[in-house]
C-alpha cells in the first residue's frame, strides 16, 4: 500500500515520527516523513542512494535537528537531545562499521558501555574490570559470546564483533534500537544468526527496532514492516509481502525483485 503521512501506522507505538522535514541548502533531504515503530517490531527502511534513510536515522538519533516535525519515544519528545543523552534515555544505535574498543577484552567493552550508560566512564575511581562483571557476563551469554569474554576484541571474527556491538547496545535496556546496516560485511550464515537474535531480543524485551539494510533477503526475512523511501519521501509502507508485490516499490528500488547487494546507505 502507498502511504501519505500517518496512513497505515499502528496506534500502539513506542516511536512516533511526525511530519519530519530537513533541508541542506536547497536540497530537501527529508520531506514530510511520518511513521511509527511498535514494541517488538522490526521496521526496515530501504531505498536507493540519496533516498533520505541516513538523514532520517540521524534525525531520530539526535545527530541532526529537523527543520520541522516531531520525534517522540513513549510520548516523550526526543527533539533537541544529543545522542549521549538519548543513550541514557533508552535509545541505542549500532553502526555499519562496528564500533568497539579493540584493545580491550570482550567483557571490558560491555563494562565500558555500562559505565557510559551511568555517566561514569570518566570517573577516575571506577575500574572497568570491577564494574558489574556478572551483569556484563550475562549480556554476553545472551548474544552468544559468553565463552569469549576474556578474549581481546581485536582477535574476534567480524560476526562476533557485530554480536559484541549488539551486547553493548543492550546495556541501557533500550526501548528503541537503531541499526545501520547491521549485517554489512557478514557471511549469509552470520547475517541470519544476527538478525534472528535481534528479532528474538526485540520480542523478549519489547524493544522497537528500526534498521536500514541493503540485503533484501534480510529485509524480507526479518522485518515486520518496511518503508520504501525515495527523494526524501516515504513512497510505500507495508508488510514484506505487500512491499515485495508493490509495483511502485519494484520500479523505484527492488528492480523486479533483484537484491541490490552493492548498494550503500
Amino acid at each position: 500500500m502507498e502511504v501519505d503521512g500517518a496512513q497505515g501506522m499502528t496506534t500502539q507505538a513506542l516511536l512516533q515520527v511526525r511530519h519530519l522535514h530537513k533541508s541542506f541548502g536547497s536540497q530537501m533531504a527529508v520531506n514530510n516523513v511520518s511513521f511509527n515503530v511498535g514494541a517488538g517490531e522490526l521496521l526496515a527502511v530501504i531505498g536507493p542512494n540519496g533516498a533520505g534513510k541516513s538523514t532520517t536515522f540521524n534525525l531520530v538519533n539526535g545527530q541532526l535537528l529537523p527543520d520541522s516535525g516531531s520525534v517522540s519515544l513513549n510520548g516523550r519528545s526526543l527533539i533537541g537531545r544529543k545522542p549521549h543523552a538519548l543513550w541514557r534515555q533508552g535509545v541505542s544505535r549500532t553502526f555499519q562499521m562496528a564500533e568497539v574498543f579493540r584493545s580491550m577484552t570482550v567483557i571490558e567493552n560491555v563494562q565500558m558501555a555500562m559505565l557510559s550508560a551511568q555517566g561514569l566512564q570518566f570517573s577516575p575511581w571506577r575500574r572497568t574490570r570491577q564494574h558489574r562483571a556478572d551483569a556484563a557476563q550475562t549480556l554476553l551469554e545472551k548474544v552468544g559470546l559468553g565463552d569469549m569474554s576474556q578474549r581481546i576484541s581485536d582477535t574476534l571474527a567480524y560476526g562476533d564483533i557485530k554480536r559484541l556491538e549488539l551486547a553493548m547496545a543492550l546495556v541501557n535496556q533500550p526501548r528503541l534500537l537503531l541499526m545501520d546496516e547491521p549485517t554489512a560485511g557478514m557471511s549469509p550464515t552470520e547475517r541470519h544468526a544476527l538478525m534472528g537474535l535481534v528479532q528474538f531480543l526485540a520480542k523478549e524485551r519489547d524493544v522497537a527496532v528500526m534498521f536500514t539494510e541493503h540485503s533484501m533477503d534480510m529485509v524480507f526475512s526479518f522485518a515486520t514492516r518496511i518503508l520504501v523511501m525515495a527523494q526524501g519521501r516515504i513512497l510505500v509502507e507495508g508488510t514484506p509481502q505487500e512491499v515485495q508485490n508493490n509495483p511502485l516499490a519494484q520500479s523505484v528500488y527492488l528492480g523486479r525483485g533483484k537484491t541490490l547487494e552493492g548498494e550503500t546507505v
